[in-house]
C-alpha cells in the first residue's frame, strides 16, 4: 500500500513554533486547533485572527504566538490536519478488501471526502489549504499530494495503468472534484447532490480512457 507523504500538510515545526511532546503541550495544541476550526466554520478563513483563536480556547494570547507565529501558520496547520484525517480514511478505503474494482474503492473514498466537508468544522472553507494561495509557492500543493497518493494505492490495489497521462489525468479529476465538492458546500449544508454527482461523473470521465 503506497503511503501518504503530504509536504504541504505536516505539523512542521517550521509551522509551529514548539512542537508538543508532551501530552499537555499535545492537548493545548488541539484546542487551538480545534477552536480556529470553529472559527472558520463561522466566519470563513479571511477574516480569522490570532486573537479570535485565543477567545474562543479561552487562552491567553501568548498561549497562541507560543506555538503559531502568525494567523497563516494556524491556517495552515489546521489545513495539515485536514489532510491528515481525510486522507487516512481514505487510503484506508482503498485498501478495504470488500471493494472489488478502483471505481467502487475510489466512490468510498469519495464518500470520506464529501463527510469531511459535512462534519470537519471549517474543511469547506478551508479544504487542505491550497486556497490560501501563498505565494512563491514552495513544495508541492496538498492537493496533488494527495491526488499523487491515492492514484499510487489504486495503482497498485487494481494494476491499473500508472503512467503519466493516467497520473494526469487522475490529478485533473482530483482538482475538479474539489472544486465541485466546495461549490456543493458553498449554500447548501448537506451538499448540493448535482454537484457532487457532477465530481463523480467527471472522475469516471476522465479515468476511462486509461482504467476503463
Amino acid at each position: 500500500m503506497a503511503q501518504l507523504h503530504l509536504e504541504a500538510s505536516r505539523l512542521d515545526a517550521a509551522v509551529i513554533r514548539n512542537e508538543p511532546v508532551q501530552a499537555r503541550s499535545a492537548a493545548r495544541l488541539t484546542a487551538l486547533l480545534d477552536a480556529a476550526a470553529h472559527v472558520v466554520d463561522e466566519i470563513g478563513y479571511e477574516r480569522l485572527t490570532t486573537a479570535m483563536v485565543a477567545e474562543r480556547a479561552g487562552a491567553s494570547i501568548g498561549t497562541v504566538y507560543r506555538y503559531f507565529p502568525d494567523r497563516i501558520a494556524v491556517l495552515q496547520s489546521l489545513a495539515a490536519r485536514n489532510a491528515e484525517r481525510t486522507s487516512g480514511k481514505a487510503l484506508a478505503e482503498i485498501s478495504n478488501p470488500e471493494h472489488g474494482d478502483w471505481l467502487s474503492a475510489l466512490a468510498a473514498a469519495f464518500g470520506h471526502g464529501v463527510a469531511a466537508f459535512r462534519e470537519e468544522p471549517g474543511f469547506a472553507s478551508l479544504r487542505y489549504g491550497d486556497v490560501l494561495d501563498l505565494r512563491p509557492a514552495t513544495g508541492v500543493p496538498a492537493l496533488q499530494s494527495f491526488a499523487d497518493a491515492v492514484f499510487d494505492a489504486l495503482v497498485e490495489r487494481f494494476g491499473l495503468d500508472g503512467s503519466d497521462a493516467a497520473r494526469a489525468a487522475f490529478a485533473a479529476a482530483t482538482v475538479a472534484s474539489d472544486a465541485l465538492c466546495a461549490r456543493a458546500f458553498a449554500v447548501d449544508p448537506a451538499g448540493d447532490e448535482h454537484f457532487l454527482q457532477a465530481g463523480r461523473d467527471i472522475t469516471r470521465a476522465l479515468l476511462a480512457p486509461y482504467w476503463g
